[in-house]
């Protein structure tokens, strides 16, 4: 018998149809409909997730592409809730925010309208409702949890060139800065890309404090668009990632700029001279008028240094007004505002490093918080007569009282406190002074044991003499008599000396006997360790910090930049003695 035309549709719709329920078992309100079923294939953040920022857009990610008229407020919902899909309930504590759709990359995206809480636990629902092209539903919710931080994600704030600048310069290194310090490891070429459209462009990525640059490794064609790229690989310092990829895009123009082509002292160089002249030479000449103390910049650290600028023959020159410090790190700058004689500004900031020579002498001694203390003794301060002051540091006794405090007033403590072992007020001063003791311990053992540089053996008379930084080591006593002790830096500001004394140390002040510190040399860096005890002459201007195994006296009238600090006697201040911090 011959099947009509439409029989035969009808059994091939028939077949289909249980072809289709076979395959897929997707169910609509209990009508089977053809295809594959839909499924939710990944999260961010995934379910579990901790630590997460609390600036965090949440992403679906489907196994095809969706119906986006299925994707709504009312299919999406994310509420502050511990996950138990029996019971949750929606609506009034759901997260508004935004949501879109992405045919693409089957994803869909939720930014919520504020930060999410710190510390806290939410649920993400997509409901059946929640359909694919051909009208095929997720078979059941699908739920998941996560919990929040209590950190930001970092972000990209600045750029240059800006979004959607035009004519910039072929030379240009493209720059972005983050909110918040990142992680060096991945700021790299993968995360931070320059395309020419679909052409990737070759360049250096560098990362510095919050700012990461690309180098192109030839100059940028001319009047083209590029776009700027950091992935979601790019992480803050404790690991968080970008929320999604900073994006931006810029135009070039025709024109290169000056540049910097050769620096002196060259970028990183090290062992540089502490009384160095800073040079920086261009590609072309330059505006004289534009490089200036402005333009032209050393810093160390966050310390500006102070210098002449002068520019000649396309070379730029910054002469610092003092020396340099040793062992330490500098970095110039020429800014963008310095322009050649057509007007024209280098592209970008040019930055380099360098670090000086080593410091002249000893490793310093780190008196810790004995440091605060401009008198500290074992059993007694006092003030025989006179006006005498401290200041700008505290007096302490340990484990001697308050009542072992003579004298105060007529001296007194200027800008800084007495402290003693009986002290019931503040909260806390018994166990601050035996720490200090116990640093003052390990920094009278670190002198005392001090051997690099090898220590230089002196005796006897100390008068009249000029020494460099260094160990000077005593095996008995130690004086400055007939004349002044000049300590020479030879220019460095943290230069070092360290006296080693066996015994006891005197100086005889009036006509001789005074510390003269020259060359840049500073008291705070002087460490006298005497091994029994130390008496600082009649009018003698004293510099640096005396570490006394026993007790320590001030005659009449002396005078000390530096600290007197006793381990186990007394420190004694005869008649009007003044000490001041170092």
């Amino acid at each position: 018998m011959m099947k009509t035309k439409s029989t035969r549709i009808w059994m091939t719709t028939i077949v289909a149809f249980f072809l289709a329920t076979f395959i897929s078992g997707c169910k609509d309100e209990n009508v089977e409909i053809v295809g594959i079923c839909p499924i939710v294939e990944s999260t961010n953040p995934a379910d579990l997730a901790t630590g997460v920022s609390l600036d965090k857009i949440i992403t679906v990610t489907f196994n095809e592409k969706m119906n986006p008229s299925t994707i709504t407020p009312t299919s999406f919902t994310i509420i502050e809730a511990a996950k138990s899909s029996s019971t949750l309930k929606y609506g009034a504590a759901e997260i508004s925010g935004a949501l879109t759709y992405d045919a693409t990359n089957h994803m869909m995206s939720f930014v919520p309208t504020n930060i999410l809480k710190i510390n806290t636990t939410y649920t993400g629902r997509v409901a059946s409702s929640v359909k694919d092209l051909m009208g095929n539903a997720l078979q059941k919710d699908y739920v998941w949890t996560f919990t929040t931080g209590s950190t930001l994600s970092p972000m990209v704030i600045a750029t240059d060139p800006a979004n959607n600048a035009s004519g910039v310069y072929i030379n240009k290194i493209v720059t972005a800065s983050f909110n918040v310090p990142m992680n060096p490891l991945s700021i790299t070429a993968t995360t931070f890309t320059l395309n020419n459209g679909t052409t990737p462009v070759a360049g250096t990525v560098t990362y510095s404090g919050t700012t990461a640059a690309f180098k192109p490794s030839s100059p940028l064609a001319i009047n083209t668009i590029y776009t700027a790229t950091i992935t979601t690989g790019a992480k803050d310092a404790s690991g968080t990632l970008l929320a999604k990829d900073y994006v931006w895009i810029f135009t070039t123009g025709a024109l290169s700029t000056p540049k910097v082509t050769l620096t002196d002292p060259l970028n990183l160089a090290t062992g540089v001279a502490l009384n160095k002249v800073i040079n920086a030479t261009f590609s072309e000449a330059m505006d004289p008028l534009k490089i200036t103390t402005t333009t032209f910049t050393l810093t160390d650290g966050t310390n500006i240094v102070t210098g002449v600028v002068t520019y000649a023959g396309m070379i730029a020159t910054f002469t610092p007004t003092v020396n340099l410090l040793s062992s330490a790190t500098y970095t110039a700058t020429i800014t963008t505002g310095a322009k050649n004689l057509g007007g024209i500004p280098l592209a970008n900031d040019y930055v380099w490093t360098f670090n000086t020579n080593a410091t002249l002498g000893p490793l310093g001694v780190d008196l810790k918080s004995v440091g605060r203390f401009g008198i500290i003794a074992g059993v007694g301060v006092s003030n025989a007569a006179g006006f005498s002051e401290i200041h700008d540091m505290d007096a302490g006794i340990y484990p001697g009282v308050r009542s072992s405090f003579t004298g105060f007033p007529p001296a007194k403590i200027i800008n800084g406190s007495i402290f003693a072992a009986d002290d019931i007020a503040p909260p806390g001063v018994p166990a601050m002074l035996i720490q200090a003791k116990l640093d003052l311990t390990a920094a009278y053992l670190f002198a005392e044991g001090a051997t690099a540089p090898a220590p230089a053996t002196v005796a006897g008379d100390q008068g009249g003499k000029t020494l460099a930084p260094g160990i000077y080591k005593s095996t008995s006593t130690l004086l400055v008599q007939s004349g002044d002790l000049t300590l020479d830096a030879q220019g460095d500001a943290n230069a070092v000396w360290i006296f080693q004394i066996a015994s006891d140390f005197t100086t005889v002040g009036g006509a001789g006997g005074n510390i003269i510190l020259s060359g840049g040399a500073q008291a705070k860096n002087i460490f006298w360790q005497v091994g029994r005890s130390a008496t600082i002459g009649d009018y003698t201007i004293f510099k640096g910090n005396v570490l006394a195994l026993t007790s320590i006296t001030m005659n009449s009238h002396a005078t000390a930049q530096g600290r007197m600090l006793a381990r186990n006697g007394a420190v004694v201040l005869t008649s009007t003695n003044i000490i001041t911090k170092p």
